[in-house]
């Protein structure tokens, strides 16, 4: 055999030996030829468009050297977009609009009122050198004592007008001091010289009330306005050329007019740069082929649809990245999609699939280095956390409301903080709170639909979500209610074995909701012929079997019960992880009753006739399904003087007997798993047989009613 063709081999069971989770025993859901083909092309598309920018770079670029000498053909003006954007820069600090806040004004005028206040108890107190507002000379404390109450509050009027007329001019926090105490000086001409008491205390008291406050804020309506009425104004800045100018010589580097001007006139071809794309282009196929690998790995049973929605998302991620541009919301594209993987395939695959989307966004930035993207990616992480353990549909709409709250404070706490101006991956942070809340807004928007989307996507795609296992497992559902009401027996077969199942589960940390409604639904089939069934045989009825007398017959009744089974699963849309319990939790055992009736009669007759059909048990829920089910009648049929040890060596018997049998051989059951289950079983039997006091029942005397 070539050598090429033994390496091959070694790497194909390397790769299936490293998706395996937990057991090299577990099997892996194969995928047809035309699924694989359907997902390589969905790599692809992926792949095309992260790195479609590629395709459309320009062979010129400022700075680098000309490669050909360029004449003007005609005269022009361009658009010189280097000046234009200096000059929206150094436009930008010089047009922020500010006005009066009427809030802060209003806190400063009350603060006045107090300080006013806290002067009048000054002037009435008999204590010469009481501490007040502002300190006043000996001069200035003798005209408040001899002040009039009228006169005073003439005084406080003046103040108060002065104070409204600096409040409507606005006030900035950074004036000093003594330039805003001639200020208010300036105000109060009306109340004497530049010496009186009356005009020196009013500027005093003034300045101790303005003193570092503003009552202005930037109004960004306003600023926006502003800056585009200037630019209007001002015209944008142009390069005038004349026909037959030099533009570029060869050589020589480009400049930024140089290159303008070359653009203008289509002498910069945008042509693929095949080498940056080929780089991206590989980086974005790595993406997807590690994020179905991880996928694969958690989820052997994967299911190729599930494979076409992480893809789709991920490539309708990626072209919304290639519209907006630097535009788009991380927060809106990576939560939502995360959130609803988490909730459909489990919090795993959704934490992988944020990793690659995160991983491939096409911004210039240092790793995770943008602040916008570091939140978003934080937010999915909680998204992905929570959604794995949710339950219900209501818990999940109040995660839709909880999120965007989180997000819209983690950025506000951020934009506002002092990481601010130290670190320049957090500049990029929106840059007020309605564009932050307007971010916020449309990422709830976008999760309420993913729920609603999510009941299409569970049926379209076959997504198990913990809230669709819990509406499966109500009783009151109606393939329930007629297996209740039609089949008792076996109904009551069904919650026993549910008891057992859900135990041994939960010993081994096994999906408990996935195995609590794979019990419930794993008889249904018996509901074609529920009297051919020993549990649903009431009285002295004749056994159908015995009436037939055809043990061949017999067996096609109780392989029967499984192929009617999935015909109800289909119809009732189970899923597919659901409906699974139905052939694996019989697998391929054997009818032992009815091939010993037909070797009574024809020693000859092949054992497979009698075996059901399978397939084994191919997950852990479903062995433990069938080790319950074979395990549940036995334990009932214990006497009531049964120790632990006994019922320990039943079950044991039993479950060794399906192992030699080979029917655990696919499921990721351990020896030390089995062990637990064996004990979680004996576990429930010791409940189920609990002793009761028993309770005397009285004679009735002779005359009264029984």
């Amino acid at each position: 055999m070539p050598s090429a063709v033994i390496r091959f081999q070694r790497l194909r069971r390397l790769w299936h030996s490293w998706l395996r989770n937990e057991s090299p025993r577990r099997p892996i859901l194969r995928w047809r030829r035309i699924q694989q083909a359907g997902l390589l092309i969905m790599c692809l598309l992926v792949a095309l468009v992260s790195s479609w920018p590629s395709l459309g770079e320009p062979n010129l670029r400022p700075g680098v050297p000309a490669p050909f000498d360029a004449v003007a053909p005609k005269d022009a003006l361009v658009v010189d977009r280097e000046a234009l954007e200096q000059r929206l820069s150094s436009l930008g600090p010089s047009t922020y609009v500010q006005v009066i806040d009427r809030q802060e004004s209003q806190r400063l005028r009350e603060r006045l009122e107090r300080q006013l206040e806290e002067l009048q108890r000054v002037a009435l107190s008999d204590a010469a050198e009481r501490v007040g507002p502002v300190n006043l000379s000996p001069e200035e404390q003798l005209w408040l004592t001899t002040q009039t109450p009228q006169t005073t509050q003439l005084w406080r009027e003046a103040v108060r007008d002065a104070a409204s007329r600096m409040l409507s001019q606005g006030l900035v926090n950074s004036l000093a001091v003594d330039q805003l105490r001639q200020a208010a000086a300036l105000q109060l001409e009306d109340l004497g010289t530049q010496g009186d008491p009356a005009r020196s205390i009013g500027s005093k008291l003034l300045a101790a009330s303005f003193q570092g406050s503003s009552n202005l804020r930037t109004d960004p309506v306003l600023s926006q306005r502003k800056l585009e009425a200037l630019i209007t104004k001002q015209g944008k800045p142009e390069i005038k050329v004349t026909k037959g100018s030099l533009i570029t010589r060869k050589g020589e580097p480009i400049s930024p007019q140089a290159y303008d001007v070359l653009d203008y006139f289509g002498k910069v071809q945008r042509t693929p740069r095949w080498g940056q794309w080929a780089m991206r282009f590989t980086e974005a196929l790595a993406g997807c082929a590690v994020l179905l690998l991880l996928m694969r790995r958690e989820r052997p049973q994967l299911e190729a649809s599930h494979s076409f929605l992480s893809l789709g998302l991920l490539l309708l991620v990626q072209y919304s990245k290639l519209h907006f541009g630097a535009a788009v919301s991380p927060l809106a594209v990576l939560v939502p999609p995360t959130l609803l993987l988490a909730q459909g395939l489990g919090t795993s695959c959704g934490l992988a699939w944020l990793a690659i989307a995160s991983l491939l966004w096409p911004m210039p930035v240092n790793g995770l280095g943008e602040g916008r993207l570091m939140i978003a990616a934080a937010i999915a992480v909680v998204a992905a956390l929570q959604a794995g353990r949710l339950r219900s549909r209501a818990q999940l709409l109040q995660l839709t409301v909880l999120l965007p709250l989180a997000a819209l404070f983690v950025e506000m706490l951020l934009l506002r903080s002092q990481i601010n101006t130290g670190a320049s991956a957090w500049t990029r942070l929106a840059p007020d709170a309605g564009e932050l809340a307007s971010e916020a807004l449309l990422m709830g928007i976008l999760l309420m639909v993913a729920i609603l989307l999510i009941p299409i996507l569970e049926g379209s795609f076959g997504l198990l979500t913990r809230a669709r296992l819990m509406e499966l497992a109500d009783q009151e559902r109606p393939l329930l209610r007629r297996l209740s009401s039609e089949a008792p027996g076996t109904f009551e077969h069904t919650l026993m074995i549910c008891g057992l199942a859900e135990e041994g589960a939960r010993a081994i940390g096994a999906d408990i909701d996935l195995i609590r409604t794979g019990s419930l639904y794993h008889d249904v089939g018996k509901l074609h012929a529920p009297e051919w069934f020993i549990e649903n045989q009431v009285g002295d009825i004749e056994n159908p079997h015995d009436r037939l007398n055809d043990p061949l017959a017999s067996a096609g009744v109780l392989q029967a019960h499984v192929d009617e089974g999935l015909k109800l699963a289909r119809r009732h849309r189970l899923p597919r992880p659901v409906a699974d319990f139905i052939p694996e939790h019989q697998g391929t055992l054997k009818m032992g009753y009815f091939l010993h009736k037909a070797r009574e009669q024809d020693a000859s007759i092949p054992e497979a006739r009698f075996r059901y059909k399978g397939p084994r048990p191919r997950s852990r829920e479903t062995a433990i399904l069938m080790l319950a089910d074979g395990c549940e009648a036995a334990l009932r049929s214990l006497p009531p003087d049964t120790s632990d040890a006994q019922a320990k060596l039943t079950v044991r018997r039993i479950v060794e007997a399906r192992q030699r049998d080979g029917q655990l051989r696919l499921s990721s059951l351990s020896r030390s798993e089995v062990e637990l289950v064996i004990r979680a079983f004996v576990r429930v039997w010791r409940r189920m047989r609990h002793r009761r006091i028993p309770y005397p029942i009285p004679a009735y005397k002779k005359g009264f009613p029984a």
